[in-house]
């Protein structure tokens, strides 16, 4: 699909001009890169936000769950999954 897009501030293809160069891209090459990455961004921005949570929030729901949770497992055993079925990551302690 071909657009036009009017009114780009002279500092806005300047940049895009620069970024182009350095990347050996045309330009039009790099308007899409730019946009695809700023699309990639802005989706996640927004859906972080979406689903937000406040801290309030949080703390009521893990309140109501309290004392809640059934299992015939012992806590050693439940540790153990929880060590055995976790994926990489930074180091915790329970």
């Amino acid at each position: 699909m071909n657009i036009t897009i009017r009114n780009i501030p002279d500092d806005v293809i300047t940049k895009i001009k620069t970024l182009s160069e350095m990347e050996k891209r045309s330009l039009n090459s790099e308007i899409l890169m730019v946009l695809e990455r700023g699309i990639q961004e802005e989706i996640k921005n927004r859906f972080i936000i979406k689903n937000h949570i406040s801290k309030s929030s949080q703390v009521n729901i893990w309140k109501k769950l309290s004392n809640s949770w059934q299992d015939d497992r012992t806590t050693e055993e439940i540790k153990e999954d929880i060590f055995q079925n976790r994926t990489l990551g930074r180091e915790f302690e329970l």
